[in-house]
């Protein structure tokens, strides 16, 4: 029995204490490196900035065509 009243203190201090700082910490830490973009991530931006004009491009022709066809297609909207 006195082992098991040794134990408590030392457990108790650890369950009040240490594990909920080191919750704390752990969760912190990696919270932290998820606020950084990955090179992945880095990549797919890259290329959707370099696809940005031919998007704007697509899209004045698009304007261009319907403004021919239906010329009053901005007011319906």
């Amino acid at each position: 029995m006195p082992f098991l009243e040794f134990i408590h203190v030392p457990l108790i201090v650890f369950m009040v204490i240490v594990a909920p700082l080191w919750i704390i910490i752990h969760y912190s830490t990696r919270w932290r490196s998820t606020r950084t973009l990955s090179a992945d991530d880095e990549k797919i931006l890259a290329d959707l900035w370099e696809s940005v004009p031919k998007m704007e491009g697509r899209i004045k022709n698009l304007e261009r065509i319907l403004d021919a066809e239906v010329p009053h297609w901005r007011e319906q909207l």
